[in-house]
């Protein structure tokens, strides 16, 4: 938990690489390409972090990761051209979420009753929601002062320690996946719907939240504001995060404890969420971007709780990792979609298309939970061959 406050906290890549590639000059077409290059490599991370969850141990994965994370930011930051910016920026997306599938796995792990589960994940996700507006606003203080580059060789640093703790604290250990791996087939994942389903409500849910710190920088450089005016937008989206977040984590882990899934909350943030950052494209000042930063918290948070009690509920025994990992691709995957939607509606139909099609991804998101919840009350889990 500590670390992954600490790496989210110093986060400073992912909300501010859009104004770093803007000072480079490049284009739009460019800075959204880029970015998609990022998501790329938080998607391939997101399962290649899971499976070494489950198959390693945690120890070697996290090292493993912040390692990378520490010899390619500082890389990103110096780096001109294009290729190397992609490369850097590659890697880097690789190592930006690895601690959520290992933290994701050793909390379904460990703790068997649902709202225990939900409880745990309200927090872990209080504390990347606080950590990554603290990475907004303490940059957007720092851009000016000492340069996003800067920023990026900070954020290198912090991940280099974590990962040197991680090797130091976490010893030998392995997880109990690691130790009896699981002989899970690659049809077993496949021909899990209730996954697929998940995947993609996730995905269109996602999206829409993935604005908040792709699209939404984009669009307010558009609007002819500053890093540290998306700073100020950050803060407000912090002080909601601080105000809101214990009063909705009381009220999850109360409806977890009913022992139904959470499909229909999933469904409520997905539309929460198409809202306020639909409305967000329609924004042109500090003020109406920061309110509506602040209004996305609630959906945020419902999100990311809802989907881990899902996928806690349909994951095999021993196999939480992967599972974790997977689930994982669908926020890389909105890291990927989010820009190159914002860009694209941006470029052929302005603020409003741009808004459309944030809301109508929020609206996909929520129409899909309906089938997820058929799914879940009539599939069987998978589970390993000799279970």
């Amino acid at each position: 938990m500590g670390g992954t406050f600490a790496v989210r906290a110093a986060g400073f890549c992912y909300p501010f690489l859009p104004y770093h590639l803007d000072a480079l000059q490049l284009s739009t077409r460019a800075v959204g390409q880029l970015l998609a290059v990022f998501g790329l490599g938080w998607f391939t991370g997101s399962v290649l972090w899971g499976w070494m969850s489950d198959k390693a141990g945690r120890r070697p994965t996290l090292t493993a990761a912040m390692a990378m994370a520490a010899i390619a930011l500082p890389l990103l930051a110096q780096a001109h051209a294009p290729t190397a910016i992609a490369g850097a920026a590659f890697v880097a997306g690789m190592a930006y979420d690895a601690p959520r599938p290992v933290l994701s796995a050793a909390i379904a792990e460990r703790f068997a009753d649902d709202k225990s589960r939900a409880h745990l994940n309200a927090t872990r996700n209080f504390i990347i929601n606080v950590a990554a507006a603290t990475a907004g606003a303490t940059g957007g203080v720092l851009a000016d002062r000492a340069g996003i580059p800067a920023l990026l060789w900070a954020n290198g640093a912090v991940c280099a320690l974590f990962g040197a703790l991680a090797w130091l604290t976490l010893g030998n250990r392995t997880s109990a996946a690691a130790q009896k791996p699981p002989n899970l087939r690659r049809q077993d994942v496949i021909s899990d719907s209730r996954l697929a389903v998940l995947l993609l409500a996730s995905l269109a849910t996602l999206t829409a939240a993935a604005s908040l710190f792709s699209s939404l920088p984009m669009l307010m450089a558009r609007a002819g504001l500053s890093a540290t005016d998306y700073g100020w937008a950050q803060t407000a989206n912090a002080a909601a995060v601080l105000a809101l977040s214990p009063l909705l984590n009381r009220w999850l882990s109360q409806r977890a404890h009913r022992g139904r899934p959470m499909t229909g909350l999933l469904a409520l943030s997905a539309l929460i969420l198409g809202t306020t950052m639909g409305a967000a494209a329609l924004a042109s000042t500090v003020p109406g971007f920061s309110l509506l930063a602040a209004l996305a918290v609630p959906g945020e948070v419902i999100a990311f709780v809802a989907a881990g009690d899902v996928l806690a509920r349909i994951s095999p025994p021993g196999a939480y990792g992967l599972y974790a990992g997977i689930w994982g691709t669908t926020l890389a995957g909105a890291v990927v979609i989010a820009p190159v939607l914002a860009s694209w509606s941006l470029t052929h139909g302005g603020p409003s298309l741009a808004a459309t099609t944030t809301l109508t991804s929020g609206a996909i998101g929520a129409a899909l939970c309906w089938p997820l919840t058929a799914l879940i009350k009539q599939a069987p889990s998978p589970r390993p061959r000799g279970s």
